[in-house]
């Protein structure tokens, strides 16, 4: 066995978040030295011209994590997106109005009475959430209903949607700027879903037609020399990720950031190594299963792929 050593982290030559990375990474300590390779393996696959999913839950959105997910799409760094459909409620909203600051041990109850909604530590009052979505998806899908777009895939109502969102902290706007197909399998599960469902109620003949964005999703990955993602959190976003791609035989590398644990069985939890096993990672892949908050890590990778990058 090849024999590595250690080496300490000498946080006075670490002058960019490319050289803490690597210092982190060369430590050998722990989640420090996954965190290092993460990068190493963005780099790889962005540099190998991998078709690259981008996968997470809708929770970040509601955090300044959004303009991270937003630079990665504006710097077209990623192929796709696979999300829920809470990242177009908070997207959408965040357009148009302003989330607070708040805290955990909140009073839950008192903050319903102020119709305020909490997120973890986030405050989302009733005028940033649900009315502006409704306000704004309500004559959206009545435009295309008269444009005569009755049935649609879920991955091009998103890019008519960016479309029309101008502001460019919007992931949607940068989204349908660069081409870039954003994938909701679970389309109804949020605010931006129950407006499609009431607009369906008066116009049953406007279709969602989510086979359609099968179709698309596997377009890309048969037609890809090469696959890689970076999943953050579990869920229907990373299966969905991992799903499509054993039909080619697996991801070539992939990145996961993670806070769940192994020990239930759940896919959340479930390392990448276990995805081999499914045949959605393929046994040479390059990955890593890094342990942490993403809110936390991301910002550093992403920082440290930017510097990267740019030499």
């Amino acid at each position: 066995m090849a024999r590595t050593e250690v080496r300490d982290i000498e946080l006075e030559k670490c002058h960019s978040f490319a050289s803490l990375t690597d210092a982190m990474y060369n430590s050998g300590g722990f989640t420090a030295k996954k965190l290092g390779q993460a990068v190493q393996i963005l780099e790889e696959m962005v540099k190998a011209g991998s078709t690259i999913f981008l996968s997470f839950p809708a929770d970040i959105i509601s955090t300044g994590l959004r303009g991270v997910i937003r630079d990665l799409v504006k710097r077209k760094i990623v192929s796709a997106i696979v999300t829920t459909c809470g990242t177009i409620d908070h997207d959408l909203a965040r357009s148009y109005r302003k989330y607070y600051h708040g805290d955990f041990l909140m009073d839950d109850a008192e903050l319903r009475k102020k119709g305020v909604n909490r997120l973890g530590n986030i405050l989302i009052p009733d005028a940033s959430y649900g009315k502006i979505i409704e306000k704004k998806m309500m004559p959206f899908l009545m435009r295309l209903y008269r444009e005569g777009k009755k049935r649609i895939a879920p991955y091009e109502l998103l890019d008519e949607l960016g479309s029309i969102i101008k502001s460019e902290e919007s992931i949607l706007h940068w989204a349908h700027r660069n081409a870039i197909p954003v994938f909701v399998p679970g389309i109804t599960d949020g605010s931006v879903g129950s407006q499609l469902w009431s607009f369906w109620e008066s116009h049953r003949d406007f279709t969602i037609d989510v086979l359609k964005e099968e179709h698309a999703i596997s377009d890309i990955v048969f037609t890809a020399k090469s696959t890689g993602a970076l999943m953050i959190g579990g869920g229907i976003s990373k299966h969905h990720t991992i799903w499509w791609n054993q039909f080619r035989g697996g991801l070539d590398y992939v990145v996961y950031l993670t806070t769940a644990v192994e020990y239930d069985g759940s896919l959340s939890g479930a390392p990448v190594r276990e995805a081999i096993s499914w045949g959605k990672v393929k046994a040479r892949a390059r990955h890593v299963t890094v342990e942490g908050d993403a809110t936390i890590t991301l910002p550093v990778i992403v920082a440290s792929l930017f510097e990267r990058l740019q030499h």
